[in-house]
């Protein structure tokens, strides 16, 4: 019978998204649905009393203030700066500057939270650059497609405010425990890129300026804004003086601070920066209220539990079933954006793995990196979308270049379930 309704809600689920409804109005609408053929409990007022309190929670108030800062630097030279910045450092590494499309989004992501934001800014930058240095486009678009990703695991992370909400786990902490897996995966990203370079010597065209230490110093000057805020908004979670949404408002400011000293804080991109950024959460908001009713109805339904005793009952081992829900997100990936796919799978999968003995904060980095996967897979891969809109490839294209970024990302996660305390050890260290 389980089997048969979960059948029922999703083909009624992909029926309603098939015919161009909103996805957060898809998911209530399959909640209504679900609730009201197989519960006894009134819809409407249930619908009422859990969107509004998924709307009003002061917990997601940290999302439209840590987007608002990523549409205000959009609109700054930060990026440019820091490419200033980076390029003299990396003449010498195999690969030179391909390097910089890794780091800058690695940097980047560190104040924005976005994956398309980041792969966006720096592209915007780095590409233009890169082609009329006489660097290959496979190469840079690949590296760029996958080091955008990072924008969702290296905090401040959007998608991380949503897991925390949706499954009550400190979203500090989560932000703290994203650190090393975020750094380690682009170290990943960068060794392909030494590697790539080694075997394609020719391919790499030769460095264009030799500075001095003295000069490489002084480049790095424009470094200076964007390593403030790093340290301003990360820093002041790491040490308990502010929390998530107080550090996010922190963000906005020094983020305002930045483009008034760039001069770039004019009425015109005040206002592009907080429309912008109100659309983009309107959207967001939009699909969590439905999650969260989604989720209720399912509750009701029994369908939560009912699958996480199934699953048991399979008595799959802890890897089996970690690569079992990491294919799960990859193909969910192909249709649904990262947020559809946390909000719309939580309320089920909880349940599973925490009878399975995983710890949330863990199983948190998981999703947030096998979402990471979903910004890369064709067809709804939004970084893939955000590349074809700057380079006009075919997505096809895009997404072989994309493909080797994608393996590393499937390597992490191995290591990850191998070394767990690649993410448990730094929120420990910083709670003690």
């Amino acid at each position: 019978m389980d089997f048969y309704i979960t059948a029922l809600l999703i083909i009624v689920l992909f029926a309603i998204l098939g015919s161009g409804v909103w996805i957060g109005l898809s998911l209530a609408g399959v909640a209504w649905v679900g609730m009201q053929l197989f519960t006894t409990r009134p819809v409407g007022d249930a619908m009422v009393i859990t969107i509004w309190g998924s709307s009003s929670s002061w917990t997601l108030t940290a999302l439209p203030l840590f987007i608002w800062m990523g549409e205000i630097l959009f609109r700054t030279k930060l990026s440019e700066d820091m490419f200033k910045g980076l390029a003299p450092w990396l003449e010498k590494i195999p690969g030179r500057l391909l390097h910089a499309n890794i780091i800058g989004c690695t940097i980047f992501a560190a104040v924005s939270g976005s994956s398309a934001a980041t792969c966006a800014t720096i592209g915007k930058m780095a590409l233009p650059e890169l082609k009329k240095r006489g660097y290959p486009d496979s190469i840079s678009i690949g590296t760029l497609a996958g080091a955008g990703t990072l924008g969702l695991l290296i905090p401040p992370s959007i998608i991380m405010i949503v897991y925390g909400v949706t499954a009550n786990v400190s979203i500090a902490k989560l932000f703290i425990a994203g650190v090393f897996p975020g750094l380690i995966l682009a170290g990943l990203f960068m060794a392909y890129t030494i590697v790539w370079a080694l075997m394609h010597p020719d391919r790499i065209p030769p460095a264009d300026q030799h500075l001095t230490f003295r000069q490489k110093l002084y480049e790095s000057r424009h470094l200076i804004p964007v390593v403030t805020l790093i340290s301003a908004v990360l820093g002041s979670i790491y040490t308990g003086i502010a929390t998530a949404t107080e550090a996010a408002a922190l963000g906005v400011v020094g983020s305002m601070i930045i483009a008034a000293i760039q001069g770039e804080l004019t009425w015109k991109n005040f206002i592009d920066s907080l429309m912008g950024g109100t659309r983009l959460y309107c959207m967001i908001a939009l699909i969590l209220a439905g999650a969260a009713f989604l989720t209720l109805s399912m509750g009701y339904i029994g369908l939560p539990r009912h699958l996480a005793e199934w699953i048991t009952s399979l008595h799959l081992p802890p890897l089996a079933l970690i690569c079992a829900l990491m294919v799960f997100f990859i193909v969910l990936g192909c249709f649904l954006d990262g947020i559809s796919m946390v909000v719309l799978t939580m309320g089920v999968l909880l349940p599973t793995v925490e009878r399975a003995g995983f710890d949330l904060l863990w199983f948190g980095i998981f999703v947030v990196l096998v979402v990471e996967m979903a910004q890369i897979t064709p067809p709804v891969g939004f970084n893939l979308f955000v590349l074809q809109g700057m380079t006009r490839k075919e997505i096809s294209w895009l997404s072989r270049q994309a493909f080797p970024m994608f393996v590393l990302m499937v390597l992490m996660v191995l290591l990850m379930y191998f070394v767990p305390g690649i993410t448990s050890w730094l929120p420990q260290h910083m709670a003690n």
